[in-house]
């Protein structure tokens, strides 16, 4: 039957080989692509704007198909060569061999399509009306990063294709990051671009001795559960006074061995900027970094970091923005957004506050700072910086902010300003509602992820008419900041009034 012919040839089949053309990346960093021939959409991981390319169908969803790239036709319009030798392997930095300026771009375009289509915001608003604002670059497309993990592994893993080329296939040890999608296979890695290079050269030192039988290291096994060492932690801070790079070491391991880590205590403690090593000791079978149980095996147990003239302490698992450099742009907007009058009159509500670093930033310019947060240690460490810093109008509360009872606002006073800052979920529908009923004059929504940003947005502004949801405020802008350079990250400041 000729028209059976025709869908079967449309709908490629699991293992089938096409020849694709990527045409945008999706949030997340997929490229969108389409078969040569038929137009049927593939998402393809590693896929880049402008590239013709063969894949094989992996798998098949009801109206489009996901992919693996197998060999190049023609590069994407930006290709430039990525400087680091496992941009292909760790999926971490997906659009390394994508130009900077390009990359930017697409992640503008992302958020305006998703303000368009999930937010429901018309394209005269948009555009005529300037909500949608051009991205903040960032400055530093390198060693941005202020905090790194590595994780052990019993193994080291190599890509399929790559075997052939490894005279010893994936036997060793291995110190790294985790392949894409597994728990379990880590690809062994001696220097990372993103973070700090003196938290290189200590990563360096560390690969070089670890593995000597003398010293007795094993890695943790997460099938076996047996084994000592399960991740490295790297943070890197700054002593505001002299300004020098200050660094802390947090060995993860699954008991509390001193004596086994003593030699490389000593070799790392030796390098200048190294003032904090500490171990935290994680006895559970799950792959978590915090322990529960912490020793400082040498120096301090914090580090310390300056963001807009407030100084930080930070702890080996406390919250602090990842790329500090561009945190200071993404502070600074989210000052200029929030239009305070300057007589220290106004109540600024902080919801997701972490450790009150965006709260704090605005706490001498006005008369009080309520910030709520779920995790307990954010809380405490948000407390200790108002103290570190002098100010006595911020108050930190522990709350679940998915969990907002009707009795919510007894807790502060009616604010001019709310600042809602959530992780990837975006807001209960239940903290919406609180919202619309609270009517505070302003709102900056900051957002990590532009897709459930978008939905939230719709919410507050036109409201949700199959729940009796009625919106109240109106978008004045949306700005987004790319914190994260060669990563589909993408920040958004959204400024939103009555």
């Amino acid at each position: 039957n000729e028209k059976e012919k025709k869908a079967s040839s449309y709908y490629p089949k699991r293992g089938q080989t096409l020849e694709l053309v990527c045409e945008s990346l999706a949030y997340k960093g997929k490229g969108v692509c389409k078969v040569a021939d038929t137009g049927f959409i593939v998402m393809c991981d590693g896929a880049l704007p402008g590239e013709r390319f063969i894949g094989r169908v992996t798998r098949k969803k009801d109206n489009y198909a996901e992919a693996k790239k197998l060999e190049i036709v023609s590069p994407h319009r930006d290709n430039v060569e990525a400087p680091c030798e496992y941009s292909s392997m760790c999926g971490g930095c997906k659009t390394q061999n994508l130009l900077y300026e390009a990359q930017v771009r697409l992640k503008e375009r992302q958020v305006y399509e998703l303000l368009l289509h999930v937010g429901k915001f018309p394209l005269r608003d948009l555009e005529c009306d300037g909500i949608m604002k051009p991205i903040v670059p960032c400055d530093l497309q390198f060693n941005y990063r202020n905090k790194m993990e590595f994780s052990f592994g019993p193994r080291k893993w190599v890509p399929s294709e790559q075997l052939k080329m490894e005279c010893d296939g994936s036997a060793g040890y291995a110190l790294g990051l985790h392949a894409p999608g597994f728990f379990d296979r880590v690809l062994n890695i001696d220097r990372c671009l993103l973070q700090s290079d003196p938290a290189n050269t200590v990563l360096a030192v560390i690969q070089n001795c670890w593995r000597d039988s003398e010293l007795g290291l094993s890695p943790y096994d997460v099938h076996s559960h047996r084994g000592f060492f399960k991740h490295l932690m790297l943070r890197t801070g700054r002593n505001v006074e002299t300004g020098q790079p200050e660094l802390m070491v947090n060995f993860v391991t699954s008991s509390y061995m001193p004596e086994l880590l003593k030699p490389l205590v000593e070799k790392i403690s030796s390098l200048p900027y190294v003032v904090s090593i500490v171990n935290n000791v994680n006895t559970s079978v799950g792959n978590t970094s915090v322990g529960e149980e912490e020793y400082i095996l040498f120096g301090k147990s914090t580090i310390t970091e300056g963001l807009r003239g407030l100084k930080f302490q930070i702890s080996a698992n406390s919250f602090f923005q990842t790329n500090t450099h561009q945190a200071e742009v993404l502070y600074r907007i989210i000052e200029e957004c929030a239009c305070l009058k300057g007589d220290g009159s106004e109540i600024v509500l902080d919801l997701f506050c972490g450790t009150g670093t965006i709260g704090l930033t605005l706490a001498r310019r006005v008369k009080h700072v309520y910030g709520f947060e779920i995790v307990d240690q954010a809380i405490s460490d948000a407390r200790r910086n108002a103290e570190l810093n002098g100010i006595n109008n911020a108050t930190f509360i522990h709350g679940d902010l998915n969990k907002v009872g009707d009795d919510f606002g007894e807790y502060f006073p009616q604010p001019d300003l709310v600042i809602a800052d959530p992780n990837r979920p975006g807001m209960h529908m239940k903290l919406i509602k609180f919202l619309l009923k609270l009517k505070a004059q302003r709102i900056i929504y900051v957002s990590c992820n532009p897709a459930t940003c978008a939905r939230d947005l719709d919410y507050l502004c036109h409201g949700v008419a199959d729940q009796s949801i009625h919106g109240c405020y109106e978008v004045k802008s949306v700005q987004p900041v790319d914190m994260f350079p060669h990563t589909p990250h993408i920040e958004c400041v959204c400024l939103l009034e009555l």
